[in-house]
């Protein structure tokens, strides 16, 4: 795929121009949970898999896939396994926090009264330098050829949320601070996700692909207040056996030498930089979802 055109933000729809910075902005820029049995999208083993209600309903050859990001979790989550992780465990987390700061009063024995202070946070409890309790953003988005389509949920790993960007390859909040620079909100455009083939885990990266139409904008704010989306974005754990938390990108038994590394969460001021949104391309998903209420 050839360089991307570069835009003028002048050139944005009256609905982009808003002057100020969505709630979703500052969700995605790191400012401020999913249900599960919905319809959401996984990268299990560097794949776009469909899913509906855990079973796999489609996979997606290309090495990208387009969607509006209409809405996300306030605060970036936290879950903590006492074990290691075995693909196919169902059971619940030893410990979890909806926000980041402090463990979910549900739980019978957190590990520290906050998520600051916990030894489970600490670099090297984990495999390898990595940390025990791991982070984790759900997204609420919809495929960008079919805005008019069923809300999935996307629930990110670390190493698809924090790093430096490289040329246009952008982890979540360094995608979302280069559109905050711009005043831009992720709502109002199609953002293309793309596997980085480097990685040893499933890792995306963010780039703008193209405005949204007036009709198209109208429709994703709809999605985003919707009841879907917001089931999708809040984090719910069951305790029971068959329910288990999906975070996706995450390492199931991972190496001490194969840890994904990444830079933790840090503020800093973004820089102006120009943005990049060719036009409009039809996609090829939109049939195959329109079949999942068949299944």
């Amino acid at each position: 795929m050839g360089e991307l055109a570069n835009f003028n933000t002048t050139q944005a729809p009256a609905f982009a121009r808003k002057g100020e910075l969505s709630t979703l902005a500052k969700s995605l820029a790191g400012g401020g949970g999913g249900g599960s049995g919905g319809k959401r999208i996984s990268i299990k083993g560097g794949v776009f898999r469909l899913m509906a209600d855990g079973k796999e309903i489609t996979s997606i050859d290309d090495r990208h896939l387009d969607v509006v990001i209409v809405n996300a979790a306030p605060k970036i989550s936290r879950t903590y396994y006492a074990g290691t992780y075995e693909e196919g465990n169902t059971s619940a987390p030893n410990c979890w926090s909806a926000d980041g700061e402090t463990p979910d009063a549900s739980i019978d024995t957190p590990q520290a009264s906050n998520c600051a202070s916990c030894p489970m946070n600490v670099k090297g409890s984990g495999q390898g330098e990595s940390k025990a309790c791991r982070f984790s953003q759900r997204l609420a988005v919809v495929l960008a050829n079919d805005i008019q389509g069923d809300v999935m949920q996307l629930t990110l790993a670390a190493t698809s949320i924090f790093g430096k960007e490289e040329g246009d390859k952008r982890p979540l909040q360094a995608y979302a601070r280069y559109l905050a620079a711009q005043n831009i909100n992720p709502e109002t455009l199609v953002t293309r996700l793309r596997f980085d083939t480097k990685a040893a885990v499933p890792k995306l990266f963010f780039q703008p692909l193209r405005w949204l139409e007036d009709d198209e904008y109208a429709v994703a704010v709809d999605k985003g207040a919707s009841t879907p989306a917001k089931n999708a974005v809040t984090m719910s754990v069951s305790k029971k056996a068959d329910a288990p938390l999906a975070i996706e990108g995450a390492k199931p038994k991972a190496k001490a030498e194969e840890a994904e590394s990444f830079d933790e969460p840090e503020k800093r001021k973004p820089a102006a930089k120009a943005s990049a949104v060719p036009q409009k391309k039809a996609g090829s998903l939109a049939a195959t979802v329109d079949e999942w209420d068949d299944e």
